[in-house]
């Protein structure tokens, strides 16, 4: 058959259902990060108000949620595809990040403005994640092949990180915030244009690397306008 006379009317039908499906996909990873965010919001709001001061007197109530954390974190990657299950862990990790978040806030809520501090932690991170956002939907560059560069990065600061909290250095605090800032407002361009483009296989995965990149901009920020706060 020649090629001008054949049917195409089947392709078109798939180009068709594939982006309605990845559409749905989009949609509903953007849904689940919505909700993740608020779950780790109820996190934070029970830690300050209820837990602070267990966080005060030990740092073992921090080290013991961290490691429910990790350990609800993992188990999401291994049961991502497995509902109801997925949803619950998703939740349960992400209520569980925003209480390790306590010892950071209550830090910068014990400063003079230390609310007026938190609020512009959060405004210029919605601000910068909305704006780097529309960014990648909509220019032309590939973020897509920055994976190995974004992820060697990372840990580096995670090296640097622990290393810092031996040194308990001010100035290296500092620099590793900055660097952590520059660090997941690549990862957001990152990982916008993988789940527009379908790259991630269900939509808790897409939501997880927001909500990630979200809250390390976040804590990043927030350290930031802390320290020179703090002088």
């Amino acid at each position: 058959m020649s090629l001008y006379n054949r049917d195409y009317s089947k392709l078109g039908e798939f180009e068709n259902t594939r982006t309605s499906d990845l559409s749905v996909f989009i949609k509903q990873t953007y849904q689940l990060f919505a909700a993740s965010l608020l779950a780790a919001t109820v996190g934070a709001y029970i830690g300050i108000f209820a837990l602070a001061s267990f966080f005060i007197k030990s740092q073992i109530t921090f080290w013991v949620l961290f490691a429910v954390e990790i350990g609800l974190f993992f188990a999401l990657q291994f049961k991502k595809k497995e509902a109801p299950l997925n949803l619950i862990l998703l939740f349960g990790f992400t209520f569980c990040s925003g209480l390790t978040l306590t010892p950071l806030i209550i830090s910068v809520l014990a400063l003079p403005a230390g609310g007026v501090i938190v609020a512009q932690a959060f405004a210029l991170t919605t601000v910068a994640f909305v704006g780097l956002s529309v960014f990648a939907m909509n220019t032309k560059r590939d973020f897509t092949m920055m994976g190995k560069a974004l992820f060697i990065v990372l840990l580096v600061v995670v090296a640097a990180s622990i290393l810092n909290i031996f040194m308990a250095s001010g100035l290296l605090n500092l620099i590793i915030s900055a660097v952590t800032a520059i660090l997941f407002s690549f990862f957001i361009l990152y990982d916008t244009q993988n789940i527009i483009r379908g790259n991630y296989e269900t939509p808790i995965e897409g939501a997880v690397a927001l909500y990630l990149d979200f809250v390390n901009l976040f804590t990043s920020l927030l350290n930031i306008l802390r320290s020179f706060n703090s002088r």
